[in-house]
């Protein structure tokens, strides 16, 4: 069994009109958003072995608000990736449970096609900013991770959380 923790990046700000989108950082509430689902999954033992980021500012910002402690590739190939580039990615992953941070839509159109049936969930389709879907796969190794065939462990959005 593998699982797989799906995250958007947190909100990010647009304050600096001079900013490139791959240097936005987050925002106030998107580093309460972040810290809010790195609790929540935490509680839950939610806890990845290897993240995959996209090098990003806002997704690195994300991964260092989760506070997780392990092993982390920064990766350009998942900055605005689709979800061919996603999947090339886990593939290659290691670990049981690996995390992977990601913008939209790409990350979003992955999480839909991983599963056999999606959550019941109004925000599943849009996935917001800090969106967490938590999937398992009745696999060995990532490299035999195919499409539809994640099963939801759970799926929530910050607001959840933090309102």
């Amino acid at each position: 069994m593998h699982r797989l923790i799906l995250v958007r990046h947190a909100k990010s700000s647009w304050d600096s009109p001079h900013d490139h989108d791959h240097e936005r950082p987050l925002n106030k509430r998107g580093r309460r958003s972040a810290k809010a689902i790195g609790d929540w999954l935490r509680s839950r033992n939610h806890v990845p072995d290897m993240a995959y980021v996209s090098s990003s500012v806002r997704t690195r910002e994300t991964f260092e608000r989760l506070e997780f402690k392990c092993d982390v590739a920064h990766s350009i190939d998942l900055y605005h990736a689709g979800g061919n580039e996603m999947m090339h990615i886990l593939k290659n992953a290691t670990g049981g449970t690996v995390l992977m941070i990601g913008h939209n839509p790409g990350i979003g159109w992955f999480a839909e096609k991983l599963l056999d049936k999606p959550p019941r969930h109004a925000r599943f389709y849009d996935y917001p900013t800090c969106a967490t879907l938590i999937a398992e796969f009745e696999i060995d190794c990532w490299r035999n991770v195919e499409i539809g065939s994640g099963g939801v462990i759970d799926f929530i959005v910050p607001r959840e959380l933090t309102d």
